[in-house]
């Protein structure tokens, strides 16, 4: 099993942040990889049991499920239901927590999924620098952030 952990310290409130990434259909906004993103069924976007089938700047096309979501923990988790790249048993967790220190934010953003054999080192990676790095980043830009 192969495990991806990104953390960040953003510099804006812990509340802004959760504001921005609470929206689970709301990444086609500011992650550069997600062309566009919508629920399945209507459902709202923070409905635990709700899917988000969204399409990828390349034309790949990929299905989410919403397994929790709390705002007393600013923390979610999700898993992978389709995708055209074999991460197998993908789940994921986001928690954020206020750095007091300056009113920032600490994000954690954390993963395992098995992989066929022999592609553990390349699917880690990306996953931890084009899905995890690169979204950390765009929401700083999204958000006009300078680097923690």
């Amino acid at each position: 099993m192969v495990k991806v952990v990104k953390s960040a310290i953003l510099n804006a409130p812990v509340e802004a942040v959760w504001e921005v990434l609470r929206d689970f259909n709301g990444h086609d906004r500011w992650h550069p990889i997600v062309a566009e993103s919508h629920i399945e069924k209507g459902l709202p976007v923070d409905k635990v049991g709700c899917v988000r089938n969204f399409r990828l700047a390349g034309g790949e096309n990929l299905r989410e499920l919403l397994l929790t979501m709390s705002d007393a923990d600013m923390a979610f988790s999700y898993c992978l239901l389709e995708t055209p790249v074999p991460l197998l048993n993908y789940v994921a967790h986001v928690r954020l927590l206020p750095v007091t220190d300056g009113d920032r934010t600490f994000w954690h953003w954390e993963s395992r999924f098995d992989t066929p054999a022999g592609r553990e080192a390349e699917l880690q990676q990306m996953v931890g620098e084009n899905v995890y790095q690169g979204g950390i980043n765009a929401v700083r830009a999204y958000m006009g952030l300078e680097e923690g």
